[in-house]
């Protein structure tokens, strides 16, 4: 059945693959892949053949219609991107916005996200929370930080291991030092670490090591 699949895959351990996602990347005629160099290896590692192609934020401006239409035309295909989930901080968006308007079904499978598991051990409140993904790294970062200022959610932010220093200290700048956060990275890898504390706590922490892997950073909302 022509299809577009949303397909999760893992966020750091291959063991996180799930057995329908394995068996949906083998059955799709096309799987569109952000790096296909990365995916490469995970499709090797579960025997995967299926033919894989580049989709990713530089060139799915200009290939999101002829993916529609060749679904429409009654292919399946399978968006997959580096780790995690497509269309969370990653390509999705645009393709799944356009196979709706066309009439195309989209299906997304459960799976790996980074945020989710990053908040669960928090031990921050997770009932209410707000994702805010990747900050804006020049224009429009201070106009953002101000806007989260009376936040009362837990927020949630992904980060780069290179900017998480910066990023900490703009936190205490706008929350204050006290504020209780958490900083997740290396999630379902060997060397994990989920870090809890102040921002200050925090900043004092990594200032001493060096950073590696992605970076969930969850911080406490405003308390009134």
């Amino acid at each position: 059945m022509s299809k577009l699949y949303l397909v999760p895959t893992p966020i750091g351990n291959l063991e996180d693959m799930t057995i329908r996602a394995i068996r949906i990347l083998k059955e799709v005629d096309l799987i569109l892949a952000e790096d296909t160099r990365t995916s490469g290896f995970l499709l090797k590692h579960f025997d995967i053949s299926t033919k894989m192609i580049s989709h990713h934020k530089f060139n799915e401006h200009k290939t999101v219609e002829q993916i529609a239409e060749r679904i429409c035309s009654g292919e399946s295909v399978a968006l997959i991107s580096d780790a995690g989930t497509p269309s969370i901080s990653d390509p999705g968006f645009l393709l799944v916005k356009t196979c709706i308007e066309k009439g195309v079904e989209v299906e997304c499978l459960p799976g790996a996200t980074a945020f989710v598991p990053a908040l669960a051990v928090s031990g921050l409140p997770s009932e209410r929370f707000c994702f805010e993904g990747f900050l804006p790294q020049k224009k429009g970062r201070n106009k953002k930080m101000q806007s989260l200022v009376d936040e009362e959610r837990t927020m949630i932010f992904y980060e780069s291991p290179f900017r998480l220093i910066k990023t900490l200290e703009l936190f205490i700048e706008y929350f204050g030092q006290d504020r209780k956060a958490s900083v997740s990275r290396e999630i379902s890898k060997l060397y994990e670490e989920n870090a809890r504390g102040s921002l200050l706590d925090l900043l004092n922490h990594f200032k001493s090591k060096t950073i590696k892997g992605e970076i969930v950073i969850i911080v406490e909302g405003k308390i009134v």
